[in-house]
This record gives C-alpha cells, sequence and structure tokens, in this order.
C-alpha cells in the first residue's frame, strides 16, 4: 500500500471518528505505524487461492483444552492432538486468547501481543501454521485490569490517559444495552470505569485516538503473525456515547470498516470474522454493503434453531428461517456452528421461536444440568440470555429412555446440518471428541460457562479414543466423515449455493447444495437430506429435473442408492445424495 493511500485512508476515518482537527493531530503517528506494517506485510507471500476457499472448517479450541501429564506448554500437545487425530479433516484452527490473561479463560487480556508461556511462545504458533491456518482472536472491546494501557491510564500517565473510560458514577446510563446482570461500572483505584462484561475487564476508550492507535498496531500484528481470520470478540460494544444503547453505534461500523480495509490492503489472504450475539438482522449489519466491513459473521441464530428443531422433532421453524438467509455479495460468508466456548445465545432468536418454545428450551438445559444466563432489561429486571451447556448434553434424552448410541446418532445430525449448512463450518473440540457437562468444572455455580469448558490430559483422551466403541471414539469417526466430505465436494464449498426443499415432511431437513455455474451448466449438486425424528421417514426424490433410472450415491455410506420416486431415512439419519457420472 503506498503513502498517499495510506494518508488518504487515516485521514477519511480519522475524519469519519474524531473530525477534521483531532485526525490532523494523529495523522501522522497512524501513517508510520500503517507504513511499518505495510513494508513487513508486502514480504508476506500470498496466496492465489480465494480468501473464504482456503477454509473448509474451523477448529474451534483453546490453547489448553488439551493437556500435557506434565508441567508443560500445551501449545505442542495441540499440535499432537491433531496430527494423531485430525489431519487435513479441518483446514483451520481457531485457537480462543493464547495471551496472558487474568480471568475468563483468557478473554481478560494482559497482553494482546504476548503468547502466555503457560500455552508456548509464538515459535508454538508459528509450527502449528505449517500444517493448519489459524484463526487469532483480537479482543478488542476490553483489557484486563492487570493491562499496563489500563494500569498507566488509571494513574494519569502520559500517553495513556483516557485509555479506559472514566465516569462521576451519576451519569444516566439507563439506555445503556446490558449483555450482563454486573454492574456497568466498576470502581477501581477511586475511579469509575465502564466495564461491559465484568469488574476485570475494562473497557478501551475508543473516543481517544491514541487507544485506537495502540489497538490497530496490535491488530496489525497478528497479520504479521501470520493470521488467516482475524475474530474481532464483543466487537459491537466498541463506541460508548450517553443517551444511545452503546451497542451497533454508527461509529464501531466506522471502526470495523477500518479494520477492513487494512487486510484488504496489506493481507488480501486474510479474513475479518465479527462476534455479535444479537438478533439476526442487527448481526448480518456487519456485513455492510458486502464489501466494506466483516467477510464473515457468526451465524448465531443457527445453535438455538437446530436445538429446537431435535426438542420438537420438527424442522419447520429452521426451514423458514434458512429460507431467508440472503448476502449481501459473494465475497462473505457465514461462520456457522452449533457449541462454542460460549453458551447458547437466545437473542438471535428472539423474533424467530415464540417464547413458549424458548421456554422449552430452558428448561430441558436446566434438566439436562446446564444453566440460564441472565442479562439486564434496564428497568430492574433480567431476562434469559444464554442456556449454559454442553451441546452433546442438550441434544440427549430427549426422548424417554432413549439409548445412547441413540443420543450420539442424533447429535450427528445436527453437525451435518451445520457442516454443510452454506458458510463456513466451525466445530468445537467438545464436540469433536463427544465430550459431555464438565460438572467437575471450578467454580461452576459462578462462571456456568465452564460446563463447556473442559480441560483434559492428552493421556486420558487418547486411552477414551482408543476404544472404537466408546462414545468419543464414535462421534470423532463420524464427524470425520462428514468433515472431509465437507473439504472434497465443490458443491458444498463457502461459495457454492444453497436452496431448502419442501418436502412436504417436517421431521426432516432438506437442502440442496450447487456449485458455481460456468455458461449456465451445473457443475455438481448435492443433496442433504437429514432425518430430525428418531423415527423413519420417507422423502420425496430430491430433484425434480432428473429422469428416472438415476443412480445415487451416499457419500455418508459409500453406498449406491438406486432410483426411487422416495427416499427412506432411518431415524436421525444423514445422506449426502450424488448423482453418480453417466447416470
Amino acid at each position: 500500500m503506498n503513502t498517499k493511500h495510506i494518508e488518504r485512508m487515516v485521514s477519511f476515518y480519522l475524519t469519519e471518528l474524531y473530525g477534521n482537527s483531532v485526525a490532523e493531530r494523529y495523522r501522522d503517528a497512524f501513517c508510520s505505524t500503517l507504513e511499518t506494517y505495510s513494508r513487513a506485510l508486502d514480504k508476506v507471500p500470498r496466496m492465489d487461492i480465494p480468501a473464504l476457499e482456503q477454509h473448509s472448517s474451523v477448529l474451534i479450541t483453546y490453547a489448553d483444552s488439551v493437556l500435557p501429564d506434565d508441567p508443560k506448554p500445551t501449545l505442542p500437545i495441540l499440535q499432537a492432538f491433531l496430527d494423531e487425530y485430525i489431519g487435513a479433516a479441518i483446514s483451520t484452527v481457531h485457537i480462543l486468547p493464547f495471551y496472558p490473561s487474568s480471568s475468563d479463560d483468557g478473554f481478560s487480556v494482559i497482553d494482546p501481543v504476548v503468547v502466555d508461556s503457560a500455552f508456548g511462545d509464538w515459535t508454538d504458533i508459528h509450527a502449528l501454521q505449517k500444517t493448519h491456518r489459524l484463526m487469532f482472536d483480537f479482543v478488542m472491546n476490553h483489557l484486563s485490569q492487570k493491562n499496563a494501557w489500563i494500569q498507566a491510564s488509571l494513574q494519569g500517565k502520559t500517553p495513556y490517559q483516557n485509555f479506559a473510560i472514566e465516569m462521576q458514577g451519576n451519569e444516566d446510563t439507563s439506555t445503556v444495552f446490558r449483555p450482563r446482570t454486573s454492574p456497568l461500572l466498576t470502581k477501581i483505584a477511586n475511579k469509575q470505569v465502564w466495564t461491559t462484561f465484568s469488574s476485570d475487564q475494562i473497557d478501551v476508550n475508543y473516543q481517544n485516538p491514541q487507544a485506537l492507535l495502540a489497538m490497530t498496531e496490535v491488530f496489525l500484528q497478528y497479520l504479521l503473525h501470520g493470521a488467516s481470520i482475524i475474530r474481532l470478540d464483543a466487537v459491537a460494544f466498541l463506541w460508548k456515547e450517553l443517551g444511545t444503547r452503546c451497542i451497533h453505534h454508527p461509529k464501531t461500523h466506522t471502526i470495523v470498516q477500518f479494520f477492513s480495509e487494512l487486510i484488504t490492503q496489506m493481507s488480501p489472504s486474510s479474513l475479518l470474522l465479527t462476534e455479535t450475539n444479537v438478533p439476526h438482522a442487527e448481526n448480518i449489519s456487519y456485513f455492510g454493503n458486502g464489501y466494506n466491513e466483516a467477510t464473515m459473521v457468526y451465524n448465531f441464530s443457527l445453535p438455538p434453531l437446530v436445538l429446537h428443531t431435535f426438542l420438537s422433532q420438527d424442522a419447520t421453524a429452521l426451514s423458514s428461517w434458512a429460507k431467508t438467509l440472503v448476502l449481501p455479495s459473494p465475497d462473505v460468508a457465514f461462520f456457522n456452528f452449533l457449541a462454542s466456548h460460549d453458551g447458547i445465545g437466545l437473542m438471535p432468536v428472539k423474533n424467530l421461536l415464540t417464547k413458549e418454545e424458548i421456554e422449552l428450551m430452558a428448561e430441558h438445559t436446566l434438566k439436562q444440568g446446564g444453566f440460564i444466563s441472565k442479562k439486564s432489561e434496564g428497568d430492574g429486571t433480567t431476562s434469559p440470555y444464554e442456556l449454559n451447556i454442553n451441546y452433546l448434553s442438550a441434544l440427549s434424552n430427549i426422548v424417554e429412555g432413549e439409548s445412547e448410541g441413540i443420543a450420539i446418532r442424533r447429535f450427528i445430525a445436527a453437525y451435518a446440518i451445520m457442516i454443510f449448512f452454506k458458510g463456513i463450518p466451525g466445530i468445537y473440540i467438545h464436540s469433536l471428541i463427544g465430550s459431555k457437562n464438565w460438572i467437575e468444572a471450578p467454580a461452576l455455580s459462578s462462571h456456568p460457562r465452564s460446563i463447556n469448558r473442559e480441560k483434559i490430559s492428552f493421556s486420558t483422551l487418547k486411552a477414551l479414543l482408543s476404544n472404537p466403541n466408546g462414545r468419543q471414539a464414535r462421534i470423532l469417526k463420524n464427524m470425520l466423515v462428514l468433515l472431509e466430505i465437507r473439504r472434497d465436494e465443490r458443491a458444498l464449498s463457502a461459495l457454492a449455493e444453497q436452496t431448502i426443499l419442501d418436502v412436504d415432511n417436517n421431521r426432516c431437513f432438506v437442502f440442496l447444495r450447487t456449485a458455481a455455474l460456468q455458461n449456465n451448466a451445473i457443475q455438481e449438486q448435492l443433496a442433504i437430506a437429514v432425518n430430525i425424528s428418531a423415527d423413519a421417514q420417507e422423502i420425496p426424490y430430491p430433484w425434480v429435473d432428473e429422469s428416472p433410472n438415476c443412480e445415487l450415491l451416499d457419500l455418508v455410506t459409500q453406498t449406491p442408492i438406486d432410483y426411487a420416486s422416495t427416499i427412506r431415512l432411518a431415524a436421525y439419519q444423514v445422506m449426502v445424495l450424488k448423482r453418480m457420472a453417466g447416470s
């Protein structure tokens, strides 16, 4: 990126955020930083493969989800697990915050440009990149109380004054959206500071250009360290302005656009992913116009909708919603997932499911040993915010007296929907290895998200996976089959089209995936059929434009299927149907 382009870009975004006079004052500092990193990034080899096509699937894991038996760094153990059990079935690994932190399993970051020594160092990160692309977390809304910039800000040291948002404590904050029930303001060193998520997570003051400059350099360091995807954590809350909801502020979108352009100009093989656990219409606003903000947004409606689908054994809500999904450009995609390090958000289905349907999910969660996290409504009341439960546990004991085998089949069926759905699938490590609720988690009652953040030794995991009839081995084997199909089939790529089919059977979810068209000819098409019920089901032949005597291949079982007017699915069966060549 040349100097003139940098100057134009910096002047535009700083003026949008801060006005002409402030932009003029900080322009040189921003330009100098961007020029330095632009020169460094110009030396990094770039790939010809379109950025979205580089990723077939993403494994979501903490750096210490799998532990060594001895007190050694954990990243080499993660590498060993990937080498021995996963290989090329997964293209990309999202290592949740691997920086020194003081709480919240890494999301209270002390130093955002250092690898926590308990995990390893940057050489271990770079070693992982030899076999897998990596997603880094950019925890940009807040920093730990112990962060040096925050400490200097609270002490009034130059140039870090006002890195934190200091308040008098008597301001009217009644309009501020609250995702938690904890106090918005926390008293530290006789100062009241803004803390959206917890008393240990001090919000960064983006109204201070110096703070934006410091965080911009963090972002650029991640690109220089080879991040293929940068995840903007809690990005919706960046810009605070009293009298507004302090969520989705127009200037928050301006900051996202700024980081988007940095990637476009400096590291075009990298992607920007926004994490905004909010209703669907608000969530997809972070695509911008389809070219100027996130390349991907989390598909937050999918996890609760899939859970509801299997609880009710009715695919109506999922099918109806899926038909409405529209992307603003061919250059963006949904990041699909069912489980993550957090819970199952309920806000994204606020307008998609009835209050009674949401309450049924909450009741089942409690019955299965999970928790319900709540948020403040601003009027002294609270409402459910997310379900804190392991996803396999959430999908268990739906049918009275069911066996573990039925629960496993249901779980695989749920994940098949997610893995083959249009977009890029993200699979949490505890879903991949078949974990259940971590009821031994430390301080579980006060930190309910820990229920799905188990730490397991590699030796214990290897012993579990060595039993081919055990839950963990059965789930991993089936997941790898699905992930390898996703990797190998062009019709399942992030850019391939999707059509939801009406099959007059609400106990099945059926959709087509179609590879890109060339000269108006379909290059490849697959039909994905999932029985979401505990009983056998029949669906019509999924292609209406095909003559009889067409032979199909089920990619899941590698079984040929002769043409018939209907296709029969056993309980929770998944079929990926491909028309065989010459038929």
